[in-house]
């Protein structure tokens, strides 16, 4: 019905940046909130930034100020531009999002998420 699809992850080195994108399709009426969280291998998946659809938005301690997400609602897409990347943010990175059918059915979607290895 939909999906999610992001796409950007690759190899960086230390204090280098990438930009992560993620597009939904379907069937799609509205999406609220669009999320991106990590997992690094053996570790918890954690959030690692937030946005409404009015593009206010949340950030962790450990990303704040290095991370920016932001969003275009006019092609369901949202970004994390990520710079000064550290060893510690090599993980695999989830596009999240709720997102309505029409005005009386919802459901929270995950992409099956795009690698991203900080390494010198």
């Amino acid at each position: 019905q939909v999906q999610l699809v992001e796409s950007g992850g690759g190899l960086v080195q230390p204090g280098g940046s990438l930009r992560l994108s993620c597009a939904a399709s379907g069937r799609i009426f509205v999406i609220n909130a669009m999320n991106w969280y990590r997992q690094a291998p053996g570790k918890e998946r954690e959030l690692v930034a937030s946005i409404t659809r009015r593009g206010s938005t949340n950030y962790p301690d450990s990303v704040k100020g290095r991370f920016t997400i932001s969003r275009d609602n006019a092609k369901n897409t949202i970004y994390l531009q990520m710079n000064s990347l550290k060893p510690d943010d090599t993980a695999v990175y989830y596009c999240n999002a709720d997102v309505w059918s029409d005005s009386s059915h919802g459901m929270n979607y995950w992409g099956k998420g795009t690698l991203v290895t900080v390494s010198s």
